[in-house]
């Protein structure tokens, strides 16, 4: 009998914790109903209320206190501004929060700024009109002395972009762009291209520097024309990727600091007929694995993103005087055929797609010695510039260029379930 207690108090143990999605499911009620229930609120019928206390019961579910902080100032909703809703990382971060919020009994509201300062305050001026209790901002130009003061109101989280003096969710934006950069100059690549986007953030500026810092690191020279930006990539801008591909020096590999630059360069290449060079996206787009090759990205993932910010949000509700606190989310790059293609071969799928040439501006790679040689009509074989060092060191050097460690900042284990504590 002893036995049987403690076997049975070992799976109690091992099992989750119980949500409050998972209360409401299991009594077929609505979140909303569950938490008047637990919070002894009027409203309720007699029947409702003891199904819903036998399920609080049977998944032995106790309830968050620092969600249940976020609901105590009589409002329910979390306000989240964002950049635009059709960028695959907000959209899946939107849907995320949206998941855990739902699950604590609160809903969503969402504004998008369109990567606009004016816009930006309005829609800022729109979202705390209501009763929220928290806020989610993605920066554009609002200040830090702006979000402090809302601050005192309910609790504030920045995403992505940083405030000074403001809780903050971001990654090492830097230090992801070294990685994606050296992975490619260990392919083979000596020209390495970068997309990006015209937009006054320190993500797109810091993954720049980032893969200029891994090119000095490889000891090549960084060529600005290798660097297109545009204010937002779309049928038109992204012409001059076009351009950058069929031109004689055209670079055999690209990195693409944001999903959106990505999708405007492989559209690029697909209307122009070209093969995929070898290419590395700054996070996952839809079908971006069912291309061909499918697409090598940095991993930002927004799910861990998402579940940091409302930890925050949470915490910040039970003690408002502490903080703030920099969460720094941690990326990976997840391989899928195009960010590991050799430089041969990327050099060939350029050349193939501009055709036949016997001029001297027709690429060609060394598979056997790395060289890179112009074709017929052009002075020979000329070797790559060699590794300054091993591969696996160029990331340490790279990032001990002008990149030092942060100091005081929180770490998220890459593995943490959503809504982990």
């Amino acid at each position: 009998m002893t036995h049987e207690r403690e076997t049975a108090a070992e799976a109690a143990a091992a099992r989750p914790r119980a949500r409050l999605i998972d209360v409401a499911t299991a009594a077929g009620v609505s979140p909303k109903t569950v938490s008047r229930v637990i919070n002894d609120e009027a409203g309720v019928l007699p029947g409702t209320r003891e199904r819903v206390l036998r399920a609080v019961r049977d998944l032995g579910f106790v309830p968050d206190r620092s969600a249940r902080e976020l609901k105590r100032r009589d409002a329910d909703t979390i306000g989240i501004l964002i950049d635009a809703i059709s960028d695959p990382f907000f959209a899946a971060f939107v849907s995320v929060i949206e998941e855990l919020a739902v699950a604590e009994g609160l809903s969503v509201i969402f504004a998008s700024t369109g990567y606009d300062a004016a816009r930006e305050s309005v829609q800022l001026d729109r979202l705390t009109g209501h009763r929220l209790v928290g806020l989610i901002v993605a920066p554009v130009a609002v200040s830090a002395s702006t979000l402090a003061a809302l601050r005192t109101r309910f609790p504030v989280a920045c995403i992505d972009r940083a405030r000074s003096g403001i809780d903050a969710v971001v990654i090492d934006d830097f230090g992801a762009a070294v990685e994606a950069t050296t992975a490619l100059i260990a392919h083979g690549h000596r020209r390495v291209a970068f997309m990006g986007e015209d937009v006054p953030y320190p993500t797109v500026s810091d993954r720049l520097s980032g893969y200029r810092s891994a090119l000095a690191a490889a000891g090549l020279p960084f060529d600005p024309s290798l660097v297109v930006t545009h204010e937002r990539f779309g049928r038109g801008e992204a012409i001059e990727v076009s351009r950058l591909l069929e031109r004689d020096d055209a670079p055999t590999a690209l990195l693409c600091a944001t999903s959106l630059a990505a999708i405007g360069t492989v559209r690029a290449i697909r209307s122009r007929g070209l093969r995929m060079p070898a290419l590395i996206s700054f996070g996952d787009f839809t079908l971006a694995e069912v291309l061909d090759p499918g697409i090598t990205y940095v991993d930002h993932d927004p799910r861990l993103l998402a579940s940091a910010a409302f930890r925050l949000l949470s915490e910040r509700a039970v003690r408002p005087d502490e903080g703030p606190e920099r969460v720094i989310v941690p990326t990976r790059l997840v391989p899928r055929g195009s960010g590991e293609m050799q430089a041969a071969r990327a050099s060939d799928a350029v050349a193939s797609a501009m055709g036949p040439s016997t001029g001297s501006g027709a690429v060609a790679a060394s598979a056997g010695s790395g060289a890179v040689a112009a074709c017929s009509g052009g002075p020979g074989p000329t070797p790559l510039p060699a590794l300054a060092e091993p591969a696996t060191a160029l990331v340490a050097t790279a990032l001990s260029l002008v990149h030092p460690e942060p100091a005081g900042d929180a770490a998220v284990p890459a593995a943490a379930p959503i809504g982990a504590p």
